[in-house]
């Protein structure tokens, strides 16, 4: 199970030097630190922030009615309320923070427009903004999310890494990232700019995946918060070498913002249980025991206001971190 880092948490874990973290609290990633060695004058490429509406969360069971059977516990989590002027409202106030960090950390940020209006990047084209994404979580764990680019880039674009799709509809969006990152590397060496990428995608849920379950079934929690290990940034420098910062313990705050019910239906839950009962007794008849798993509906209700000052928050946690991270290995 991943440790969530609260605000109070994560404001202690940035005045820590970096060597005083142990390995498993480590709450990043990085790959390539040598290649940012002497970076100081950035462009962004990208600022992609997902929000999932939609998981599914499974988990094997085990034990039950006199321990004789087992089975999957299935969670579906679904939230609404959520609009798409507040999604780019928090993907606009994100990336202006990210930008204001970058700054403020001694980067002379280039604007975008020098990168677009780049000969490198003339044959790339944006994907669809904003973008619909079926999305591979934990292992038995899947979801729906969709991207949103701030209004200051022209264009949504990717790199390898920034997601990982489920199905074959990912397939043409995997092959665009690779024509992104090339191009993002033309323009880096040409230009001696480095490209950031960044990133960011905002679970409702707190689902605890994989393998989270109590006797009850899975355990949901209302929360806010960048997710670990699908949120990153990567800055590609003039050598066209990248260096990956992946965040690995999600960036959570807490809050009012999301409502909460169980919205399984009465009939659903009565059935399950039926059938858990049946599948205990014929264990002890000596049938063998029957899987049998139960499945819990969620439903997320956002609240106006408060969802995007909590998702803007943990967006500018995640900033913080991030650009300490790269700021240190400059």
């Amino acid at each position: 199970m991943k440790k969530l880092l609260s605000a109070a948490a994560f404001a202690a874990l940035l005045i820590q030097p970096v060597a005083a973290f142990a390995k498993d609290q480590e709450p990043v990633k990085i790959s390539g630190p040598a290649n940012a060695k002497g970076v100081t004058a950035v462009t962004i490429g990208a600022f992609n922030v997902g929000f999932i509406f939609e998981s599914i969360d499974r988990t094997a069971a085990s034990g039950g009615l006199m321990g004789a059977f087992g089975g999957t516990t299935k969670a579906k989590s679904e939230l609404v309320g959520v609009t798409p002027a507040m999604m780019q409202a928090i993907t606009d106030a994100a990336y202006t923070d990210f930008v204001n960090q970058l700054s403020a950390g001694g980067y002379a940020v280039h604007p975008a427009a020098d990168l677009f209006g780049h000969t490198a990047l003339a044959k790339t084209k944006s994907q669809e903004a904003p973008l619909d994404i079926n999305i591979a979580l934990e292992k038995g764990s899947k979801g729906k999310a969709t991207y949103f680019k701030p209004g200051a880039l022209p264009s949504l674009l990717m790199v390898p890494g920034d997601f990982q799709g489920s199905g074959m509809s990912s397939i043409g969006i995997n092959m665009a990232a690779g024509q992104a990152s090339m191009a993002f590397t033309n323009y880096a060496k040409a230009s001696g700019v480095g490209v950031i990428d960044v990133v960011y995608l905002i679970d409702f849920s707190q689902q605890k995946r994989p393998g989270a379950f109590s006797f009850g079934g899975l355990q949901v929690n209302s929360a806010l918060s960048v997710s670990a290990d699908y949120s990153r940034v990567t800055l590609i420098a003039q050598n066209g070498k990248q260096s990956v910062i992946t965040v690995k313990a999600p960036v959570a705050v807490e809050g009012e913002f999301i409502e909460k019910s169980d919205a399984t239906s009465g009939t659903d839950k009565v059935l399950q249980s039926g059938a858990n009962v049946a599948g205990g007794v014929a264990a002890v008849m000596g049938f063998g025991g029957l899987r049998f798993g139960k499945t819990r509906k969620f439903a997320f209700t956002a609240k106006p206001g408060n969802y995007e000052e909590g998702a803007a928050k943990a967006a500018s946690l995640a900033n913080q971190m991030l650009v300490g991270r790269l700021s240190a290995l400059r």
